[in-house]
């Protein structure tokens, strides 16, 4: 599409879930619903409009190993683009991607910096690897290097213990949120146990990846407090291969998650239904590859959410939550095209008929 061509959208805009139009327009790479006079070189495009799709938790320039060099993170990002997915909350990242956002034909990108781990209690090359006594430091350092978030560790196992277990004693998160939210950034933390979610919810934590430890005593409070979570099924999936990979040699490990594993649905229904919001993330970038939004789409309407409430967590209340517009008057055009109704089945997220990142039909 050239500089000067308008781009139609016609037949379902999904611009909110109680915000249906007939059509939009695409004006200088912005949106508009007012049909522009005398626009020349128009371009038509059918089908279900919805915003860009958003990915709340996934790693751009993270590998198997720690950081990847640019041209990898490229293809990571290329692949979340070519999926519909055009915006990224990075949950924590060892490589520094600024230059993506000089790249209009990639994703937008939220970072939360690099995470923040305790000594030995993480995933090697991907985390700094700190004490409590350095934690606030960390944050601070973390949050003027991210875009609004920061990303700590908040359980891993425990070899002495043989278990997972929390990182950080409590007066330490309490400080460290504290330090992050003077400096206007949120928080989220890892965690897959239960024990640390509660000191990390009283400390004012805003978010929680993964979740799976929440149980019925925790989720009034997460609730109560406003706490967000990003299931990361597609992730969670892989709990049966991690606990028989670490059977012989951590076996209390090994079958808390398996059990973490197989209450999953009920926990992410569970969740939604106390009010709790969830959002859409994959933990792409790892070991996970990235374009897996569809599928967690998917795995939150098996988990018992209804299909609008999964296609709100990664549209238009997943973009809310994260200070970015949808489908707005005047917004960068940022928007999926698809075949049929994303409403009767989210499945369709898998197959994008058209592909807009601002302003431009780039798939």
């Amino acid at each position: 599409m050239s500089e000067r061509a308008v781009l139609h959208v016609r037949g379902r805009v999904l611009a909110g879930p109680d915000d249906v139009r007939d059509e939009l327009w695409v004006v200088g790479g912005r949106i508009t619903y007012d049909r522009p006079a005398g626009a020349r070189d128009v371009r038509t495009v059918d089908g279900w409009a919805l915003p860009g799709l958003v990915d709340a938790h996934c790693h751009v320039g993270l590998g198997p190993h720690g950081p990847v060099d640019a041209g990898t993170a490229e293809k990571q990002a290329l692949t979340d683009r070519d999926t519909g997915t055009l915006l990224l909350r990075d949950a924590g990242s060892p490589s520094d991607t600024r230059w993506i956002d000089e790249r209009e034909d990639l994703p937008k990108i939220i970072r939360a910096g690099r995470h923040i781990a305790r000594t030995r209690r993480y995933i090697r090359g991907f985390a700094h690897e700190i004490e409590p006594e350095d934690l606030v430091a960390y944050v601070a350092q973390e949050a003027r290097r991210g875009d609004g978030w920061v990303k700590l560790v908040g359980d891993w196992i425990d070899r002495d213990l043989g278990d997972l277990a929390p990182t950080w004693p409590r007066e330490a998160v309490e400080a460290g949120i504290a330090e992050a939210h003077r400096l206007g950034a949120r928080v989220t933390a890892h965690c897959f146990a239960e024990d640390s979610l509660q000191d990390l919810v009283e400390a004012g934590i805003d978010c929680v990846e993964h979740a799976t430890g929440l149980t019925a005593e925790l989720i009034p409070l997460f609730a109560e407090r406003g706490v967000a979570i990003v299931p990361t099924l597609v992730n969670i999936a892989t709990f049966p291969k991690l606990a028989d990979g670490g059977e012989a040699k951590f076996p209390r490990w090994s079958a808390h998650m398996r059990r973490l594993y197989e209450r999953r649905y009920d926990t992410v229904r569970d969740a939604h239904d106390a009010g709790i919001p969830v959002f859409v993330g994959t933990d792409a970038g790892g070991t996970l590859p990235h374009g897996l939004v569809a599928a967690e789409v998917a795995e939150l309407v098996t988990a018992g959410l209804p299909a609008t409430d999964a296609l709100a967590a990664t549209t238009w209340a997943a973009r809310a939550w994260l200070g970015r517009p949808g489908l707005d008057e005047g917004a960068s055009a940022d928007l999926v095209v698809y075949e049929t109704d994303p409403r009767a089945d989210v499945r369709v997220l898998a197959a994008p008929r058209r592909i807009v990142l601002n302003g431009r039909v780039v798939g």
